[in-house]
């Protein structure tokens, strides 16, 4: 028989209630883009699944009624054909979600979930995903017209090419992150996709265009290394630097190639120095995870595989 001192039964977990508390206490700690990146998959999964669904009522029909219609365009802001890689992304970001909750107690101690209902689910795999290196060649002719696009273009290139970082991170530096007589760089963690800050030296031609940036945009005080066109106190958009790849592609005469822009110099860059231990490459580059470089970025051309025979053959002899 019921007492009036019984507890009530929690009511069941929403998603919507989930994202809620997840978005409060998670996403705040994370850098600016992955916080950005949050939003944008809870608003996806809120519109695709309902926000008074119940999480634990989560299951197989549902993750592959998400992939159909990632695939096709139906689901997310876009509404446009997605690659596998991508609908895996953001199915990592809700199986996170997911195992967050069932590791974590409301005040009365309780679990938020009993347990993921997803887990153990098979994510969608690329089965040859685009990963364009761009080419030495490529490069130069790039770099030979890009005074013509315009001197931030110049510099960002040259950046991306000497440093191997991404591109939101380098349209994002400022002049306080710039120490042109000890040659480094700091990286902050807030524009960095890994969170990860960290410190790199420059090469001499990453210092002379650092050295140009600086007579071209002296300012006063603090301010963006590549400040936007428009407005001095803000750095270059991601759309501009965007769209400037694309017009320096048409002035260095390249045939538009799906895949290689500006994270295909990040690939260049490991790739390039495919000879350093892999500790020293991570750090050069900012990357917090070794096998992802293997994975992701490195591939040796032809050069480095007759260097390797011909290295072997010398041993052996």
């Amino acid at each position: 028989m019921a007492t009036d001192n019984a507890e009530a039964e929690p009511e069941p977990l929403t998603l919507g209630t989930l994202f809620d508390i997840y978005g409060d206490e998670v996403t705040p700690t994370k850098s600016r883009r992955s916080r950005k990146h949050d939003r944008a998959m809870m608003r996806m999964f809120l519109q695709f699944f309902g926000r008074h669904r119940k999480a634990e009522t989560l299951s197989q029909r549902d993750w592959d009624r998400f992939i159909r219609a990632r695939r096709a365009g139906k689901a997310g802001g876009s509404q446009r054909p997605v690659s596998d890689r991508t609908v895996e992304y953001d199915l990592r970001f809700l199986l996170a979600v997911l195992n967050w909750a069932a590791k974590s107690r409301d005040e009365e101690g309780r679990p938020l979930l009993e347990s993921n209902p997803l887990r153990g689910l098979r994510l969608p795999k690329e089965k040859n995903p685009t990963r364009v290196i761009l080419t030495q060649a490529e490069y130069e002719a790039l770099l030979r017209v890009a005074g013509d696009v315009n001197w931030r273009f110049r510099v960002a290139l040259v950046l991306a090419h000497e440093t191997g970082h991404r591109i939101g991170a380098i349209r994002q530096l400022w002049w306080s992150d710039i120490d042109l007589d000890a040659r480094t760089i700091r990286w902050r963690g807030e524009h960095e996709k890994t969170g990860y800050e960290h410190r790199t030296p420059v090469t001499a031609m990453a210092g002379a265009v650092l050295e140009e940036a600086r007579r071209r945009n002296p300012g006063i005080g603090d301010a963006p290394v590549m400040p936007a066109p428009k407005d001095p106190f803000a750095c270059m958009g991601r759309s501009l630097a965007r769209d400037w790849w694309k017009r320096a592609e048409r002035f260095a005469g390249l045939e538009p190639e799906r895949g290689r822009g500006w994270h295909s110099l990040r690939r260049k860059f490991a790739s390039d120095l495919m000879d350093l231990p892999l500790k020293v490459l991570c750090e050069l580059g900012g990357w917090k995870n070794a096998q992802t470089v293997l994975r992701c970025y490195q591939r040796p051309d032809a050069g480095q595989l007759r260097k390797a025979l011909y290295s072997r053959r010398r041993t052996r002899t």
